[in-house]
């Protein structure tokens, strides 16, 4: 039986795809590994052509939920960078280390951001 804390976490992802407008799931992958263990993979395209694709995998360890790794990647219909955050160790001077997001002149230091702050910035881009 699935973790309450990984179920509660992926119906939320799901309620918050259901009430985008404007876009549509091109895919959705929900891989479950183990009771607290699963990653995600979703593609949502918007109506105004611009992508965002969604990658997770994460665990919970000690009733939370932990990500092992994140990418969080939007861009616009001729593919360019909107904005991608991830996780991936390729920064290491930045004080959020791993943690970064990418612009599409720049990159700069932050944390994970929530999934609601993501598709509210695609919703936006």
């Amino acid at each position: 039986m699935l973790h309450k804390v990984l179920a509660d976490y992926l119906n939320l992802v799901e309620q918050e795809l259901s009430v985008l407008d404007d876009a549509y799931v091109e895919r959705y992958v929900e891989e479950i590994l183990t009771p607290q263990r699963a990653t995600l993979r979703i593609r949502i395209r918007f109506t105004r052509g611009h992508l965002l694709e969604i990658n997770e995998a994460m665990v919970v360890e000690a009733d939370v939920l932990m990500w092992l790794d994140y990418r969080y990647h939007c861009q616009d219909v001729q593919n360019r960078l909107i904005f991608r955050y991830d996780s991936t160790p390729h920064f290491p001077n930045l004080p959020s280390f791993p943690h970064h997001k990418h612009l599409p002149d720049d990159v700069i230091a932050c944390q994970k951001p929530d999934i609601r702050t993501v598709l509210q910035e695609a919703v936006n881009g």
